[in-house]
């Protein structure tokens, strides 16, 4: 049983992992500042959940309907882990590789993203300058960056993972 759980999620993870990989292509062929739209962000961003949930559910669904905390949790986790490091190196090849030039680019865009959005808020001028300052210093696409990127992702996936696990699990009376 353990095995098809695996094997599940390693199969939903590289489905996610194709997913994010065609979104980030098609946003860099089509229009680069698709990358910075805050709508795209959150479509993936309930891609990457829904990703996982199926993942769960289908586990449990192999297992006669029944998932322990552990096993919720596990399969939700894998396909997540496998999804966004396929998606992250796709990214690192795009920017770091194939056009190091789109990297600024995306730069460029974020920042007016970004003042944009803290002129919305009123924030003072100062606090503006420091977030561009910050922004220009750092080359997001770094393999450095990438990482520490991917495990914040990992981290808050995780969490939402717990809760997903937590609703979803259920016991197999007749193994107690």
């Amino acid at each position: 049983m353990e095995n098809s759980l695996k094997s599940i999620a390693i199969n939903y993870g590289l489905y996610l992992g194709v997913l994010l990989a065609l979104i980030t292509v098609l946003a860099y062929a089509i229009n680069i500042e698709l990358l910075t739209n805050m709508w795209v962000g959150i479509v993936i961003l309930v891609a990457i959940i829904v990703f996982g949930i199926i993942s769960v559910a289908k586990a449990k669904q192999a297992q006669n309907g029944f998932a322990s905390f552990k096993q919720a949790f596990t399969a939700y986790f894998i396909t997540i882990l496998i999804g966004l490091v396929i998606s992250t190196f796709v990214s690192f090849l795009l920017f770091n590789v194939v056009d190091t030039e789109a990297a600024e680019v995306l730069k460029e865009k974020t920042i007016e993203k970004t003042v944009e959005m803290m002129e919305g808020f009123n924030s003072p001028t100062d606090k503006i300058d420091e977030a561009v300052t910050q922004i220009e210093s750092q080359n997001q696409y770094s393999l450095g960056n990438i990482a520490k990127g991917l495990a914040g992702y990992l981290v808050f996936f995780s969490v939402i993972g717990l809760i997903v696990a937590a609703a979803m699990k259920k016991s197999d009376p007749s193994a107690e």
